[in-house]
Order: structure tokens, then C-alpha cells, then sequence
């Protein structure tokens, strides 16, 4: 079976049709329940998300901020397991019909199996893989089982990087490029900052793909600003922050998420 990397293409060119850029929302998997999380992003995708990233919980996120590590660690000590990874990505899109990627580290991804990984993930419907960590030099291999099971491979890059480096990351990417806006973590931020629209632009001189923005998005202010030289904004800390502080009301949860999307729905769809 392959994977949805068309219909993640074909979700970021309509945004651009419409002359807006795409939503992107960020939820991790087994938060605060499988079951829950399941229900976290069909929410956001109710409130107007036109894709979802799924992360695939870690013990040491390394790009994270304390919001999604406090997450990862509630679904972590829950048990979750890649297989409820799959679920969550499979049940989000067949409620939606929309596109469904997993954000993951490298090291569960490299002792699950690449061919498993990735043939499962087709099967369950998602639309590709972002790796923050994993090498553009070391992921040839990766490439190779994604490419063949219709999958996105969609790779970070940073303020930091220099003209040559993003060359070589976006030639080796694909569905969409990911910018991150500033140097640091993920997390709600009072500003974005022109790095951000330094980084997009510096980013499509390298390439065709779409760039989008995250780290620090959490408002439809700053989601409109975004969406004015970014082809997709990314949250994800401001949503699951919501869920944290529903403490275990889900209704409340669900509520908050599904009303946050609306409001930054309607951002990414404001013009200067």
C-alpha cells in the first residue's frame, strides 16, 4: 500500500490556490491517552488544521521544549508504543480524509526497522516522516523505503544554516521543507522574529518545495504574520499546553484545541 505523500502535496498547493498558507498542527501520540490523542487531532482538524503531525514520543526530545516533553513523558509513562503511533496516524486520517505525518527521532525509527517502519506507515495511511535529527548525509537508505512507499520525508532546517547547506537538505527532502524559526526549541514565543522570514526566503532560492514555519507560533497574530512569506504555519506547544491544562477534562481539552485551530485557521488566511 503506499503512502499519502500526494495528498499532502496536493493539501499544501490548495492553501496556495486559496492564497493562504496551511495550517499545520503538532500533537503527540498516547497523550493524555491513546484513545485521547486520537480525539486531539481529529479536534484540530474540526477547527480548520489542514495537516497534523503525530509525534512519536521520546525520552529526550532533544528539539522539544518543556510543554511537549512533559507530554512525551505522560504518554511514555502510559506505555505508548509505535504501534499506537500508527493507530493514531490510521484512525486521524480515515475520521478526515486529510493528510497525517509522524515527527520522530532517528533511534526509534533505527531499532524498529526502516523497511517496518515505513511499509507500516504507509499501510495506516500517513503521509510521510519529518526527522529532525537524522543526517541528509546519512539518510540515503531512509529515502529509499520512504520513496518506495509513497512517503514524505521532510527535514529541519535552521536559522544557522548556511546557503550550500540548505541546497543539500532541500534536494534531499520532500512534501515540505520544515523552517525552524529561531535557534532553540519548541515553545510558545512572544515574537517570531525576522530570522524566520530570512530563513524562508534564503530556503526558497534552494527549492520548489513548500516551507513552512514552526518553533514559537501560538497565536492567530502571530500565524498571520507568519502566513505572510510562509507557505505553512506549524503549532504545536500552544495546543498541547491546552490539554495540559485541562488536567485530564477532556471535554475542556478538546474544546480549547478544536477553538485554538479556528483562530488560526482564520490567521493563515489574513492578508497585509
Amino acid at each position: 500500500m503506499s503512502g499519502n505523500i500526494k495528498l499532502l502535496s496536493d493539501t499544501l498547493a490548495a492553501a496556495k490556490a486559496e492564497g493562504r498558507s496551511a495550517l499545520i498542527a503538532y500533537l503527540p501520540a498516547g497523550f493524555p491517552t491513546v484513545d485521547g490523542g486520537i480525539e486531539a487531532a481529529k479536534a484540530v482538524f474540526d477547527g480548520g488544521a489542514d495537516v497534523v503531525e503525530i509525534g512519536l514520543p521520546h525520552s529526550d526530545p532533544v528539539l522539544d521544549g518543556p510543554v511537549i516533553q512533559t507530554a512525551d513523558d505522560i504518554a511514555l509513562r502510559g506505555g505508548v508504543k509505535i504501534a499506537d503511533v500508527m493507530r493514531t496516524v490510521r484512525e486521524a486520517h480515515e475520521a478526515t480524509g486529510k493528510p497525517v505525518l509522524v515527527m520522530t527521532y532517528w533511534n526509534p525509527i533505527d531499532r524498529y526497522g526502516i523497511e517496518r517502519f515505513t511499509a507500516e506507515l504507509a499501510e495506516a495511511g500517513g503521509a510521510g516522516c519529518i526527522l529532525p535529527d537524522l543526517p541528509v548525509q546519512e539518510s540515503a537508505t531512509w529515502r529509499e523505503h520512504a520513496d518506495k512507499h509513497g512517503l514524505a520525508t521532510v527535514f529541519v532546517v535552521a536559522p544557522s544554516s548556511k546557503d550550500a547547506r540548505l541546497t543539500e537538505i532541500t534536494a534531499a527532502g520532500s512534501g515540505f521543507v520544515y523552517a525552524a524559526s529561531l535557534m532553540g526549541v519548541t515553545g510558545t514565543r512572544a515574537s517570531v522574529g525576522e530570522q524566520a522570514q530570512d530563513l524562508v526566503r534564503r530556503t526558497k532560492a534552494t527549492t520548489g518545495l513548500p516551507v513552512c514555519v514552526g518553533l514559537g507560533v501560538s497565536n492567530a497574530e502571530q500565524a498571520a504574520e507568519v502566513a505572510q512569506f510562509a507557505d505553512g504555519v506549524i503549532v504545536g506547544s500552544a495546543f498541547v499546553k491546552l490539554m495540559l491544562t485541562a488536567d485530564g477534562d477532556m471535554t475542556a481539552g478538546l474544546g480549547g484545541i478544536r477553538a485554538l485551530a479556528g483562530e488560526l485557521a482564520e490567521g493563515v488566511r489574513k492578508r497585509a
